[in-house]
C-alpha cells in the first residue's frame, strides 16, 4: 500500500550522501547532525518554510490534493465468544458427592457419552423402588390373567375379576412413576438395570445432552451436586464462535445486519471470514457504542473465548474524501502525521493534518489541508533531511 512511501526512503538513502557533501561546503551543520537529524530535530528545525535549490528539485515529485470516492472501512476492536445457540450448560440432574471425572475440557464428546460418576444415594432409592414396583407389576398381572381364565369357567365372580384388574392397574402406575424418577436421573434404559444386576452400584454416570466440545469443567472429584442445581460442564460447538465488537454513536448508520466482515488478531496471520447477525437496540451508558454479534466461522478451532480481535466492516464509500498518496504523510518524533506543502516554485513548508484511513495508495486528509494545495508526494523524507539541514 506503501510503495512510494518506500520508494522515497530508498531514494534518500542515496541521495543523502551526495546533499551532505554539498552542505559541506558551506557553514553547514555538523556531521552528527546530518547523519542523526530524525532522532534530534526540535520544533525549532521544523520551519514554517524553506528552499530547495533548483537542480535538487528533479528529487520531489509534487501533487495536488485531490477530492476522491474511498471505500469506508470500520475498524471495530472486540472478543470472541462461545456461540450461545451451539452452546449448552450441563447440570447434575443427581444429588451426591462426583465419585470420578470421565472427559476433559478439549475433548470431542457425543451425546449420550458418561462424563462423571456420582454416588447418589438417590440413585440407590430409586433403583430399588424400580425394582420392588416391577416385581409388584409382574405379580399383579399374573394374578389377573388367571383371574380373567377362572372367570371364563365360572370359578369367581366378576367382583374378583374386577378387584384382580385394578390392582393391576395400580402395579402399573407404581412401576411406570418409578421408571420416570430413574429416566430423571439420567438412565435411559431402567431395564438394564433388571437385566445386568452384577453392574449395579451407588454409582451413577451424568450423561451428556448434545455433542460438542467440552470448553468448560465447573466441578472436581469429591465435589457435593445438587440435582438441577449445580453446572459441572460446558460443552459447545466451536465450528463457529461470536465476535461481539463495540460500534460508536458516530458509526451506526453504517452498520447493518447481515454486513460480511473481516476478523484479524494478533494471534494469526490468517483473516477469518463473518456476518453481522444482529446488533443490540440500545447503548452502554458508560461507553456510549452499540454491541453488535458477528457469527464467525473458526477453522482449526483458532479463535478462543475473550480473545481480543479487530473486526474490519465494509460500510459503503465516502464520497469527495480530501486525499494524498500513502508517501505524502509523514510523522514527526512526537508521531504527529505531517506533510509538505508547495507555496512558491521551490519553497515548502511543513504542515500538520489529521488523517484516517488509507485505501488503494491514497490516505484520507480530514484536517489541514484544501482541495488542490499541492504537496509533496515522493521525496519527503527527501526534504525532511534538507529542512534540518537549513536548521
Amino acid at each position: 500500500m506503501r510503495t512510494p512511501f518506500i520508494k522515497s526512503a530508498l531514494f534518500s538513502v542515496t541521495v543523502i550522501p551526495g546533499l551532505a557533501a554539498f552542505a559541506g561546503c558551506g557553514a553547514g551543520p555538523s556531521e552528527s547532525k546530518m547523519t542523526s537529524y530524525s532522532a534530534t530535530e526540535t520544533k525549532a528545525d521544523t520551519a514554517s518554510l524553506f528552499t530547495v535549490p533548483p537542480d535538487q528539485m528533479a528529487h520531489i515529485q509534487v501533487v495536488p490534493v485531490e477530492k476522491a470516492r474511498l471505500p469506508r472501512l470500520l475498524r471495530l476492536t472486540g472478543s470472541a465468544a462461545y456461540n450461545a445457540f451451539k452452546t449448552t450448560p450441563v447440570f447434575s440432574p443427581i444429588g451426591g458427592p462426583v465419585h470420578e471425572i470421565l472427559v476433559a475440557p478439549g475433548e470431542t464428546v457425543h451425546a449420550g457419552q458418561s462424563l462423571l460418576t456420582v454416588n447418589s444415594p438417590d440413585y440407590s432409592v430409586a433403583r430399588s423402588a424400580y425394582s420392588k414396583a416391577r416385581d409388584a407389576f409382574f405379580l399383579a398381572d399374573k394374578i389377573y390373567n388367571r383371574s380373567q381364565d377362572l372367570y371364563s369357567h365360572g370359578a369367581i365372580a366378576e367382583a374378583d375379576l374386577q378387584q384382580a384388574e385394578s390392582l393391576r392397574a395400580q402395579a402399573q402406575a407404581d412401576m411406570q412413576s418409578t421408571e420416570d424418577a430413574l429416566r430423571a436421573l439420567g438412565l435411559k434404559d431402567p431395564e438394564a438395570l433388571i437385566k445386568n444386576p452384577q453392574k449395579v452400584t451407588s454409582q451413577i454416570p451424568v450423561i451428556a445432552p448434545v455433542g460438542g466440545e467440552v470448553v468448560e469443567r465447573l466441578v472436581g472429584p469429591g465435589q457435593l451436586l445438587m440435582p438441577g442445581a449445580t453446572q459441572i460442564f460446558t460443552i459447545s460447538d466451536m465450528s463457529t464462535v461470536w465476535v461481539l465488537v463495540n460500534v460508536y454513536q458516530s458509526d451506526l448508520a453504517y452498520v447493518h445486519p447481515g454486513d460480511s466482515v473481516d476478523i484479524t488478531t494478533d494471534s494469526y496471520p490468517e483473516v477469518f471470514h463473518g456476518k453481522i447477525s444482529y446488533i443490540a437496540p440500545a447503548l452502554d451508558p458508560t461507553t456510549r457504542t452499540l454491541q453488535a454479534r458477528i457469527v464467525t466461522s473458526n477453522p482449526g478451532k483458532k479463535l478462543k473465548k475473550d480473545m481480543y480481535v479487530t473486526a474490519s466492516v465494509q460500510a459503503g464509500a465516502i464520497r469527495d474524501a480530501l486525499t494524498v498518496p500513502d508517501a505524502a504523510v509523514l510523522r514527526d518524533t512526537e508521531n504527529q502525521p505531517f506533510v509538505y506543502v508547495q507555496s512558491g516554485s521551490n519553497q515548502f513548508a511543513r504542515r500538520l493534518v489529521k488523517v484516517a484511513d488509507s485505501q488503494g495508495g491514497r490516505t484520507q486528509v480530514t484536517d489541514g489541508l484544501k482541495e488542490g494545495e499541492r504537496v509533496v508526494g515522493d521525496g519527503g523524507l527527501f526534504l525532511q533531511f534538507k529542512n534540518s539541514l537549513q536548521h
